[in-house]
């Protein structure tokens, strides 16, 4: 599976594209739409910094709300430094910005594991009234412990996310985090976080407002599952994501096996490599207690090599 759609809304506001120097369009009221601003990957006319200008001398920044971050020049070789520099010196003409994604890219124009990414904290801590941010592409993506106030919802989305983001995350103070959802990815691109790593999220001494927990699209989904089953955090959860990774049955087992999870609204277990007896067993102790559960395989693909070795696979890796 790839990234073929943009998002088509962040903070609850439908998706606008800000129109190109050449393109002429109506525009809808700032506080409206999540304005996505873009470059191009290859051959820009027109870079993102410049746009980002155009941007804030046609729309009226006080009011806007939502902010995507599209393409920028070469994002497979040049990271979003210029483009963070550029967000943080406009930071007091968007007041009453609270939600910003950075690297919104389709498979067509910058493969997932291609996108080249930035440490993120000082964006976070330049911009302290956010309560939503998103990031897409792990090659270099950083973030430190940090304190921030708003935060309520925090997305990566990688193929490979590097270990010292996750433990970034792992030593901040997020008091108002409801819904964290990180793609750790494989180690082919770059992932290299261990469950030890998740203890601080899983462990329930952290993030004390956390509901929607989202550890998925990684090769060790099993032992995530694992460690899901026994997790402190998990009895306070009212969903929980395990989802797009290398799922078996081993991490089934280990999650009908430990902690009851029939307090939970969700679980999502989608794009899985189960047996079908596993997934009867989920369905009766689960469905039955009105947990929603998601079990579709969703091209959950597997290959075999003439020896005997399988190969499986997440949903998004390169």
């Amino acid at each position: 599976m790839t990234i073929g759609d943009h998002l088509q809304e962040l903070y609850g506001l439908p998706a606008f594209t800000f129109p190109g120097p050449d393109e002429e369009a109506k525009l809808p009221a700032a506080d409206a739409v999540a304005w996505r601003v873009t470059s191009d990957v290859y051959d820009a006319d027109e870079e993102w910094e410049a746009a980002f200008a155009r941007f804030c001398a046609q729309v009226d920044t006080t009011e806007v709300r939502a902010l995507i971050v599209g393409a920028w020049r070469e994002a497979y070789d040049t990271d979003p430094s210029a483009v963070v520099a550029a967000l943080l010196a406009a930071r007091d003409r968007l007041p009453a910005l609270r939600a910003l994604f950075l690297g919104d890219m389709v498979v067509e124009e910058c493969e997932i594991s291609w996108i080249n990414q930035c440490d993120v904290t000082e964006l976070l801590t330049g911009f302290p009234e956010l309560e939503e941010f998103g990031v897409r592409g792990g090659t270099g993506l950083g973030l430190s412990g940090l304190r921030h106030d708003r935060l309520r919802k925090l997305t990566a989305e990688t193929g490979g996310m590097p270990v010292g983001f996750v433990r970034g995350v792992g030593a901040s103070d997020l008091p108002a985090l409801v819904h964290l959802d990180l793609w750790l990815g494989t180690s082919e691109y770059g992932a290299d976080t261990e469950v030890s790593d998740l203890e601080p999220l899983l462990s329930g001494t952290r993030l004390p407002s956390l509901r929607h927990l989202a550890l998925r699209n990684s090769e060790i989904q099993d032992e995530i599952a694992a460690a899901a089953a026994s997790a402190p955090v998990v009895a306070r959860l009212e969903v929980l994501d395990l989802s797009m990774g290398v799922l078996t049955d081993e991490g089934a087992a280990a999650l009908l096996g430990g902690q009851p999870l029939t307090h939970l609204k969700q679980l999502d277990l989608h794009h899985n490599y189960f047996s079908a007896p596993l997934k009867d067993r989920l369905r009766q102790t689960l469905e039955t207690a009105g947990v929603e559960l998601d079990l579709d395989e969703d091209d959950a693909d597997e290959d075999e090599e003439d020896d005997g070795t399988v190969w499986r696979f997440v949903a998004v890796g390169e």
